[in-house]
């Protein structure tokens, strides 16, 4: 027989900003917080992604939410026993023409402005910082010493372990299947297991959260798309301790170290958006070949491991945090959505952190929400705020 309890929140899927969100807030004593997942906790895209960590946000809102994560990553241990494997690496973000280079001293700029203890490195200078990077090619970039890299299978077992520390009930195997509104404000939810009674509901979801809106009757602006990572087998020149990231933020390709050799990541923004987990060995080859060019100790090297997961984007590329809105454009009280924009590892706690907030008191004094609500999107999904920079290149968001 269906069961029919009560909880103080109900938060809709178990990756890193639903299991962050809810650990915070029962830390911040809301009562009863019962996570629903369809599937296993983290069985999606935060068990897949690349761990990468950075700071170097294109708006004073990814600024603060990527130091505000940066921050929370290295108290973890102390905090919960157990931590989801914070290496700080440094990260250099290449400019490849006049153009990249102009765009990137800007946004050095306004990062130095809020705060950010970033700045611009020459060739040299950037080639003295990354040893491996090749000499030419690019015109150096930004850079910052403390962006770095999490473990994220790691991440998981460290969310999952403390919102069990924190009294959260996970109900994993169990769908979200709808949203009971009266008079205007949320009374519920509706799942495969029964309903719940609840007067606060948090929606994400990732690269499901359009589907999860749709269950809920919102409208939400956020796609899914294949992301590629492989790791090629180990070389002595990336066999130490510490090296720094590069982004070659032009083509939407990344590397690392990982184990020895050097992982390395992209987005294909041609490719139409949906679920893909299959991979595109012809795309991933004309990176590999890009990455040749910049890394040459890569040339030659094998492939150890290579994997696909489908990812979240939205079409500014900025996170989505705000009240649910019904098909008028008005919130509906005691519904919130939170999502990542792509950005999971990068700025999944702070993210969660805000969401918690807003879930306990409607406000947050992290970041400015005044641009990152649902009401910046128009009927067609497009955003008034212009995209940040510095991300991957996601391709267009199909409408409805």
């Amino acid at each position: 027989m269906a069961r029919r309890e009560r909880a103080d929140l109900v938060v809709v899927g178990a990756g890193t900003i639903g299991g962050w969100a809810a650990t915070f807030a029962r830390e911040d004593g809301i009562g009863r917080v019962v996570v629903l997942e369809r599937g296993l906790a983290g069985g999606g895209a935060s068990s897949r992604a690349a761990g990468i960590v950075r700071a170097q946000g294109g708006t004073p809102a990814t600024v603060a939410l990527g130091c505000w994560t940066i921050d929370f990553y290295h108290g973890q241990a102390a905090r919960y026993g157990t931590d989801s494997g914070f290496r700080e690496l440094g990260y250099l973000i290449l400019a490849i023409t006049a153009e990249d280079e102009s765009d990137g001293r800007a946004r050095v700029a306004m990062q130095r402005r809020v705060g950010l203890n970033v700045r611009w490195l020459s060739p040299a200078e950037a080639c003295a910082e990354v040893p491996t990077l090749a000499a030419d090619g690019h015109r150096g970039g930004s850079f910052i010493s403390t962006d770095g890299a999490i473990d994220p299978p790691r991440n998981v077992l460290a969310y999952s372990l403390a919102m069990r520390q924190a009294g959260v009930e996970l109900r994993e195997r169990t769908a979200f299947t709808g949203l009971r509104v009266e008079r205007g404000r949320v009374v519920g939810v509706d799942t495969s297991s029964g309903s719940i009674e609840t007067e606060r509901v948090l929606l994400t979801g990732g690269p499901t959260l359009r589907e999860v809106g749709r269950i809920a009757g919102v409208r939400i602006p956020a796609g899914a798309v294949r992301h590629q990572i492989a790791v090629t087998e180990p070389h002595p020149a990336f066999d130490v301790a510490r090296q720094p990231m590069v982004f070659d933020l032009a083509r939407g390709l990344y590397w690392r170290l990982e184990d020895g050799g050097l992982l390395f990541g992209m987005s294909n923004p041609d490719e139409p958006p949906g679920p893909a987990t299959e991979i595109d060995w012809p795309y991933l080859r004309r990176m590999r070949r890009r990455l040749d060019r910049f890394v040459p100790a890569a040339r030659g090297l094998g492939l150890r491991r290579a994997w696909a997961a489908t990812i979240d984007f939205t079409p500014d590329h900025l996170p989505i945090l705000g009240p649910g809105l019904d098909p008028s454009g008005a919130p509906i009280p005691g519904l919130w959505v939170a999502s990542p924009g792509g950005h999971g590892m990068m700025w999944g706690p702070g993210v969660s952190r805000v969401a918690a907030d807003l879930v306990a008191t409607g406000r947050t004094d992290l970041v400015d929400l005044a641009d990152l609500g649902l009401d910046r999107f128009d009927a067609d999904g497009r955003s008034r705020i212009a995209p940040d920079a510095v991300a991957l290149p996601f391709p267009v968001l199909a409408t409805d």
